[in-house]
């Protein structure tokens, strides 16, 4: 016959590392979320005001900036939604918004008023993010042959 857990089980049980693990798992999870409906609301503030703006006379860089930014608040919360999915942050996606914020800011800037060794840096700083995103496509390509060769030998 069971018995039901005494009051010094109970407390016990919440010290367990799976307990522990669980419910910090679900109070990150609760900031993501916050961070999404943050990320969201931000969005459509950047947007109406994006619009307003257009009824004064067109400045495109200010234009281009706002849409620039409003495009890294998405890929920033689709980010954060692989994140909630997989519980992992996808490095695509992470390198994707890297690019898009080094371009905003040298648009932001003017790309004839940076001086010569800012814009070393950020031609630097591009190339290593490209080259991030070749290396991935490149890893997947040999995972995916590896992965092809081994259901092959399955057969």
């Amino acid at each position: 016959m069971m018995q039901p857990p005494t009051q010094d089980g109970v407390w016990k049980s919440w010290f367990y590392r799976v307990t522990i693990v669980r419910n910090l798992e679900i109070f990150q999870n609760f900031i993501i979320v916050a961070l999404c409906i943050g990320i969201f609301c931000v969005m459509l503030i950047r947007l109406g005001e994006m619009f307003l703006s257009l009824l004064e006379p067109i400045n495109f860089q200010i234009i281009t900036s706002d849409i620039l930014f409003v495009l890294i608040l998405v890929e920033i919360f689709r980010l954060l939604i692989v994140y909630l999915e997989e519980q992992r942050i996808s490095i695509g996606a992470a390198v994707e918004v890297s690019l898009v914020s080094a371009l905003r800011e040298v648009i932001m800037g003017g790309v004839l008023d940076i001086p010569l060794d800012r814009l070393f840096g950020v031609c630097l700083f591009l190339s290593v993010l490209g080259g991030l995103l070749f290396l991935r496509v490149l890893m997947l390509q040999r995972f995916d042959r590896i992965n092809k060769q081994s259901r092959m030998r399955e057969f």
